[in-house]
């Protein structure tokens, strides 16, 4: 059976942050994800995860609000991306992630890819121990990001041939991005790293666009992902009243998008 991890900076947001490890596994999942968890200590961090994984982690992105989108494919911000990439991969190790989500930033162009694979190859030599993934976001949710197409990123994946850098497969961008979330899966499921679903179109509880969620849990009791399934989603209501579709996939009922 798969393993299911919760996306705490989008789920549960009913409560405090340090509260939603606690509350999302008493909800029934088996892990979480955290985007940015760096307003809090590691420390403090241990003391509400207790023996809860915690899979995944994005570096710092820089000032948000400012535009900053990461830095790895940003030219000239080389000493950013480093220490951004040193903080995350800190709080990685120290917390059991296995995995760091390494953001692109607002980029475009040959130049941007060129330094977006210089920057991976620094990083993935710098943290062999760690799986390095790399997520398209589609560009109506994410403007001017470097990284917007699972086509392109599966090629720069091939070029860098690095064993530790990996495709995020993130449902929502795939099915926005590509229209067709399934064919996405199927071309590049080999170089997966990294799975996290939501509904379609809504990018509410999972569910719609067409996508059998059951394959994918077959897929991933395969072995594709290492065994997990992250549910990065915008809930409709109070997240522990919309989790019929994780108690669905947990007995492998079927849930298909109409």
């Amino acid at each position: 059976m798969p393993k299911f991890a919760a996306n705490l900076t989008m789920l549960f947001t009913e409560v405090a942050m340090l509260d939603r490890p606690a509350l999302a596994q008493q909800a029934g999942f088996d892990g979480a994800e955290v985007l940015f968890p760096y307003d809090y200590s590691i420390d403090a961090w241990r003391g509400a995860l207790g023996d809860f994984p915690l899979l995944l982690v994005n570096p710092p992105p820089g000032d948000w609000v400012a535009g900053d989108r990461g830095f790895a494919a940003v030219a000239g911000a080389q000493a950013q991306f480093q220490d951004s990439f040193r903080r995350a991969a800190d709080y990685a190790r120290a917390l059991g992630a296995a995995r760091v989500h390494v953001m692109a930033g607002a980029a475009s162009g040959p130049q941007a890819e060129a330094v977006y694979l210089e920057n991976l190859a620094w990083a993935s030599a710098q943290a062999p121990d760690l799986m390095l993934v790399i997520e398209p976001l589609n560009p109506d949710d994410m403007p001017a990001y470097f990284l917007n197409d699972f086509d392109h990123a599966a090629r720069m994946i091939d070029d860098l041939g690095a064993a530790n850098v990996r495709l995020h497969f993130d449902l929502w961008h795939a099915a926005k991005i590509h229209g067709n979330a399934w064919g996405v899966w199927q071309r590049h499921s080999d170089i997966v790293g990294h799975i996290q679903i939501a509904g379609f179109p809504a990018r509410a509880e999972p569910g719609g666009g067409g996508f059998d969620m059951t394959k994918l849990c077959d897929a991933v009791d395969g072995g594709a992902a290492g065994g997990w399934i992250a549910a990065e989603y915008r809930p409709a209501r109070a997240t522990v009243h919309g989790l019929g579709w994780l108690a669905a996939l947990k007995s492998r009922n079927q849930l298909i998008g109409a």
